[in-house]
């Protein structure tokens, strides 16, 4: 059975008197374990699809299905317990709480799921180790590079050991070394724990790290 099924997806959004058809009529499959990118220009659906795909969105018609859970039929509270226990987020912007530490940030998932101190600290300490940035978690996000940052966003989508991360654009906002390096981590991630990751994106760094990419244009699925 796949991970994740989508089954004629339509989403479309009122912008002033003009409706914006953001994806229409798809049809997706991912199975556990993928390492998968959705790409296309901007506009074409692919955040879009993430949203819905973890339940931040819901559809105007058809049904998204992740771990044979029907999103639609589900309601608020049981949209925001799937997502705090199965989904992994990793957002363009960060999404980063200033106020708290890397540590903090970090774990914020694991403490809203009432997991141990003793658990919440080796999860955050192997994966602080993993990502390069062990020695940092004193540091609020202001004292971060962007590149420390995202692996800070990682740590947190992955602490959980969610069943499918959903990475924005993961890279848009690092250099070129920086980016590589992201990836190499998040494939190694995926090979060693089997995570499936899907991503949208139009860089070509992470269409090339891709077992399969999914070619979005103006909300449909072309290749």
């Amino acid at each position: 059975m796949s991970l994740i099924q989508l089954k004629r997806v339509c989403k479309s959004y009122q912008s002033g008197a003009q409706r914006v058809d953001a994806v229409r009529d798809v049809d997706l499959r991912i199975a556990a374990g993928e390492f998968a990118v959705l790409a296309g220009p901007s506009g074409s659906g692919k955040t879009t699809l993430l949203n819905l795909i973890g339940g931040l969105d819901q559809p105007g018609q058809g049904q998204v299905l992740v771990e044979g859970i029907n999103l639609a039929a589900c309601n608020a509270a049981q949209l925001a317990d799937f997502r705090l226990r199965r989904i992994g987020f990793v957002f363009q912007s960060f999404n980063l709480i200033p106020v708290l530490t890397a540590r903090e940030n970090a774990e914020f998932v694991l403490m809203l799921q009432n997991a141990p101190p003793a658990l919440r600290q080796t999860r955050i300490n192997a994966l602080f180790e993993e990502l390069g940035i062990s020695g940092l978690e004193r540091r609020k996000p202001m004292e971060l590079s962007g590149g420390q940052q995202q692996r800070v966003a990682v740590a947190r989508a992955m602490a959980s050991e969610p069943a499918v991360v959903l990475a924005d654009e993961p890279t848009a906002n690092l250099d070129s070394e920086t980016a590589n390096g992201l990836l190499r981590l998040m494939r190694r991630l995926n090979r060693e724990l089997g995570t499936t990751f899907l991503f949208s994106s139009h860089d070509q760094k992470v269409i090339d790290h891709a077992d399969r990419v999914i070619l979005l244009k103006d909300g449909r699925i072309v290749a």
